[in-house]
This record gives C-alpha cells, structure tokens and sequence, in this order.
C-alpha cells in the first residue's frame, strides 16, 4: 500500500469513482488508531470485519469468487507498514477488479456491507462542507495548508504551482541585502520566521510581501479553496493579516482568523482554537437548513417519510436531503420507481436505505448533507425539501 493512496477519496468521490461497479460490492469501514499502543489491536479488527464479509459472501457466491473479492483484503491485513501509518479511521471498497482504501481524519462506526452498491453515506459526512474547514498557515517563509473539521486538521499537500515561501516568486528579486530575519519560537517547537526592512527599504519589503502573498491568494484559490469550496481560516502573525487580505480575492476566505502560525501552537490546540471560530458557523447553517425543511413541509414541497422521500428522488424532485448520521435502515430501493422493501443487513445486495437514497439524490443532481441525530428536524432519519 502506498502513501498515494490516502490522498485520493475527494477526487475519487467527486469523480464517482465508487459508482457503477458491478455487484457485489464490499464496504468496510474501521475506526483506527495514530499511534502506539493503540493501533496494535487495529488489524485485528479488521480481520473480524473480513470474515463478516465473508459470511456474508458465502451466502450467495462461491468460495472461489469469495476468495477472488477477499485477496486485497488479506493482503492488506498483512501489510505491517500500512498498519503503523493510520489516521483515525479507515474505509476501504473492493469490487471485481477494482480495489480502493482510504486513511480518514474522522473516526468511523464499524461496518462491513456486502451489496449490489458501496455504502457511501459516511464519506458524504465527511466530505460535505458544513462542518468542514481549511487553514491557511502563512509566513514569508513557509506556507502551510491545513483540512479539516471539529475532530482533526491534517496538512495537506500542496498542489504544484503555490509557492512554499517568498524566494519562489521573486527569486533574486527579493529585497534581502537590507533585511534581517527574526525567529519566533512556538509551542511545539517549530519556529516562525519574519522579515524587517531596514535602512530605508521598508517600501521594497512590503512590495516583496505583497507579490508574495498575491501569488498565494491567486494560487491556493486556483488549486485548493475553488475544488473544495471550503471555508478558508488565515493563521499568521498579526502583522501579515491586513496585507493579505487587502491583496486576496478569494471568497472562502473567512472573517475570522487565527493571529498565530500553526508552527507556534501544538496541533491539539490549533483544532480547538480554529473550531471555536468556525463553530458558530456550523450552528447557522444546520439550523438554517433544518429552518429549510419545515417551511418546505409546510408548503407541501417537503417530507420526512422515508417512502415519500425516496419516489420524490427517483424522479428527481429532491433539492435537499438531510439524513441522520450513524443511523441505518436496511432495506432494498428500486432506482426507478423508488419503491422502498425492507429487508435484514446481513442478506446479500442489502445497504442502507439512507445510503441508497442519498446516492440516488446526488445521481439525479441534489444536495445531501448528511446531519447529527440532535440537528435533524424529523426523527425518522430523513428530510427532504423539493424542487417544485
């Protein structure tokens, strides 16, 4: 297993990726460990996922099929580097000749499906915008970008073309005979440096900032803040804010902002600074949103039934769709019809029918966000506002 493999799922998931595989399709989900001792008991748990799957296979193919599906299964089990290098939750697809798996910021329920489509709905969660962020950490001499939600922030990896630090736009250009360089400790070791302009040069040093950070604005904007549309949080030194906002251009970036580099505080304390900020905002927008639906629903353009919801997809009324988290009610959908059979989970070719019918919303191009039990608006585990 190769590093290059954990940074793909918003791409695969933009892209559908984990659509359209032929059936069975299996799906393993796993709550992981970063570090030792924690994680030794990872693998384990998930070879006790694999023979779920299995069981679960038996029931309807052959053990030849059965082993063909598992094989990446196993191997991975056996892979002591992938094992030592986990985030906080782990997802993982396979289908006939296709093999995907995913490290997640976010800790994940246990579960291994067998059936006719991935189960998705916990990747929606976590790659929905509501609750997630970025953080932009800005020096003259080094940038950093940071994703992710309440839970975690992981850095990312910037794409080719944004500038790590200010000699990669000026280059010899830069105004560095007349200035000196200030470091500034953090908390977790790291140092944040600074440039002064001396000996009349001031001017010429603030120019250098202002190429420098007009080239990080046009560039993060262009291959990180755009794909994403993500809420942009600045963290750098007082100094630097005003600058780089009177030269960016990007709307994700947000009003609140972080006076520190990341470098200077420890991780831990930079999640629960940046999500204090973006709390607030999380707040709004699900009341807003659940606001939505009971004026939909009192307009008749709106419904919590989960039969109701599920015709209105297949014929593509559903605008909106809000389904509760970590909730499941097994069963079959009929695409076409939307015709709704209920059935036990551990039957083959039987999902989630919230996961059905969030996939079948954003197949016929609706929103779904997928919502904490205490911020639904319904208690049947769905909500759905329609076009018309």
């Amino acid at each position: 297993m190769t590093p290059e493999t954990r940074h793909t799922l918003a791409r695969d998931y933009a892209a559908g990726t984990l659509g359209g595989q032929a059936a069975p399709c299996l799906s393993l989900y796993q709550p992981t460990h970063r570090h030792h001792p924690e994680n030794q008991q990872d693998v384990i748990r998930f070879g006790n996922l694999v023979k779920s799957l299995e069981q679960s296979l038996l029931q309807a193919h052959s053990g030849a099929d059965t082993r063909a599906l598992l094989d990446p299964l196993r191997a991975l089990a056996s892979d002591a580097a992938f094992w030592n290098h986990t985030a906080d939750g782990l997802a993982v697809f396979v289908a006939k000749g296709f093999f995907r798996v995913y490290t997640l910021p976010r800790t994940v329920r246990a579960l291994a499906v067998v059936a006719d489509s991935f189960h998705t709905k916990p990747l929606a969660r976590l790659l929905q915008t509501v609750d997630r962020y970025q953080v932009l950490g800005l020096t003259l001499h080094d940038l950093k970008l940071f994703e992710g939600n309440r839970d975690a922030l992981d850095e990312v990896e910037l794409a080719p073309g944004v500038p790590r630090a200010i000699t990669d736009v000026l280059g010899d250009q830069l105004t560095d005979r007349h200035q000196t360089v200030a470091s500034y400790g953090g908390v977790g070791g790291g140092t944040v440096s600074m440039r002064h302009g001396h000996g009349g040069k001031a001017d010429e040093v603030d120019s250098d900032a202002d190429r420098f950070f007009r080239a990080v604005d046009r560039t993060i904007l262009e291959h990180h803040s755009r794909p994403t549309k993500l809420p942009l949080m600045l963290a750098s030194l007082p100094e630097h804010h005003a600058l780089f906002r009177k030269v960016s251009h990007n709307p994700f970036l947000t009003a609140e902002a972080l006076d520190v580099h990341p470098d200077a505080i420890s991780r831990s304390t930079l999640v629960e600074r940046a999500w204090n900020l973006v709390q607030p905002q999380y707040a709004n927008r699900i009341k807003a949103m659940a606001d939505q639906y009971r004026g939909a629903v009192s307009k008749d353009h709106g419904t919590g039934d989960l039969g109701d919801a599920a015709r209105a997809a297949a014929s593509g009324r559903v605008a909106t769709l809000l389904v509760q988290a970590d909730r499941q009610i097994p069963g079959r959908l009929d695409a076409a019809t939307g015709a709704v059979t209920p059935a036990e989970l551990s039957q083959p070719d039987v999902d989630d029918l919230l996961d059905d019918l969030a996939a079948l919303v954003m197949e016929r191009g609706g929103e779904v966000l997928v919502v904490p039990e205490q911020h639904m608006p319904t208690d049947t585990g769905v909500a759905a506002v329609f076009r018309y």
